[in-house]
């Protein structure tokens, strides 16, 4: 830490020197704003297909950049009342250039979107604007939207469940909204088609992705997974199922909490052989016994119901680990959502086989321009470098940031965490809460010493102050 603090003393702070390179066009784009009030709104909306003639004409992007943000400033003044900020152009700049732009919560992330994507959008080539969940992309895509509109650029939104003509339809268009997701699984879906005309991702040039961190860092790794059914009877998962739940950890298997697998121990395969009847169940013949029963053990002790997944309508359906919301029509692959279906005594369909897969670390890389925008990105920034080659650059504030961001404070228990959380309120005088718990009020300051946050119901528990319901 002081070698790093005698280093910006001598040579300075690095981010403060990519903030000054800005300060010229940033100037450049103010000097330009009165003359771009004075237009009318036909004149305004004639720029676009003059900044296309100057492109086919051999001029860059960023040749174009400074009138192209004047524009997108005075167009969001015009039809939303909301004019860029400095710091909006320099985020704006930065997303152009490829980077990431680490900008606090409430500095408005979503029009400082609008800048790089109406200027990327003049190409041609399509920009992809990626956010977390199909409410954002219909806001963004809506309310964002009627600046590229009035610009005279189309706007596409991705949702689930679409009609295939419509989801055509919407990635034709010059910039085209969805959640990382959708546009995952389109991917997926053109590897699969037999027709050209068909695949949606023709044009994978530009993507802005909003919370990048946690979709490029914490998403990573995750797989997009698209099945198919393998024709094979489903009776065997209850028969598998029913010995699986008399099967004892440790003793007929162990379990690895970390990968989320199970092992069988010699004394579990004997016990699934006998009840089974199999000589051998590592044979050619039976290892469709040996997969269920592993299966059927990882359904039943790794994956929990309320948490990994709810029974909804009769049917196992997925919770998404990092949103919470239903994973609607997706389904766990190699028999694990049908030893789940067995283990839940709900109807087993068909198991399913993987055609085709990709984690987003992998399509995103695929992009030969990506930017993103979050919060907090600085702490990540030798990941986003070296996985992805983004850089990241802090963007200040508009005005003082009067908030004290303290650093998070974490517990090795619930117990733990409710302590200190007492004891805080003590030293600073506060009053005291209330922990409400099935009905009965409890003051935690008094019970503390016998209060079990499990028993009481853990996270089910919710915090009041005194007096109120």
């Amino acid at each position: 830490m002081l070698f790093t603090e005698l280093v910006k003393k001598v040579f300075g702070n690095p981010n403060d020197k990519v903030l000054k390179s800005y300060s010229k066009r940033v100037d450049a784009i103010n000097a330009l704003e009165e003359s771009m009030a004075a237009l009318t709104d036909e004149q305004l909306k004639e720029k676009t297909p003059a900044f296309q003639a100057r492109l086919s004409n051999g001029e860059r992007l960023d040749d174009i950049l400074v009138e192209a943000f004047a524009v997108v400033r005075e167009t969001a003044k015009r039809l939303l009342g909301m004019r860029h900020f400095d710091v909006q152009l320099i985020g704006g700049m930065i997303l152009h250039e490829g980077r990431i732009a680490e900008m606090k919560t409430g500095e408005g992330k979503t029009l400082v979107a609008t800048l790089p994507a109406y200027l990327n959008a003049l190409e041609g080539k399509g920009v992809y604007i990626v956010s977390v969940n199909d409410y954002l992309v219909k806001r963004d895509s809506e309310w964002m939207g009627q600046i590229y509109n009035f610009l005279g650029l189309s706007v596409g939104l991705i949702q689930a469940n679409m009609h295939p003509q419509n989801r055509l339809k919407a990635y034709n268009c010059d910039i085209t909204f969805g959640t990382n997701n959708e546009f995952g699984f389109d991917y997926l879906r053109d590897h699969l088609s037999v027709d050209a005309s068909q695949c949606c991702q023709l044009r994978r040039h530009y993507a802005i992705i909003d919370e990048v961190d946690s979709i490029l860092i914490d998403e990573a790794r995750t797989p997009l997974i698209i099945s198919g059914p393998v024709k094979d009877s489903t009776e065997k998962y209850v028969n598998i199922a029913t010995i699986a739940k008399q099967l004892q950890a440790d003793t007929h298997f162990t379990i690895d909490e970390k990968h989320k697998n199970v092992v069988l121990t010699e004394d579990g395969i004997d016990v699934i052989e006998k009840k089974l009847g199999l000589s051998t169940m590592y044979s050619v013949e039976n290892m469709d016994a040996a997969h269920m029963a592993v299966q059927c053990l990882r359904a039943q002790h790794l994956f929990k119901k309320d948490i990994d997944y709810v029974i909804k309508d009769g049917e196992v359906v997925i919770v998404d680990e990092f949103t919470g919301r239903l994973m609607e029509g997706r389904r766990y692959s190699d028999g694990l959502h049908q030893a789940i279906e067995a283990i839940e005594n709900v109807k087993i369909k068909e198991e399913s086989q993987t055609l085709a897969s990709v984690t987003f670390q992998n399509y995103f890389r695929m992009f030969p321009k990506l930017a993103g925008m979050t919060g907090t990105a600085l702490t990540e920034a030798d990941e986003f470098e070296s996985i992805y080659g983004l850089s990241v650059v802090a963007v200040p504030t508009n005005k003082p940031l009067l908030r004290d961001d303290k650093s998070d404070v974490i517990y090795k228990t619930r117990a733990g965490k409710y302590k200190a959380i007492v004891e805080h309120i003590a030293d600073k005088k506060l009053e005291p809460p209330t922990l409400i718990i099935v009905g009965e009020v409890v003051s935690l300051h008094e019970k503390l010493n016998w209060f079990d946050p499990e028993q009481a119901g853990g996270s089910h528990g919710f915090w009041a102050r005194r007096g109120q319901s």
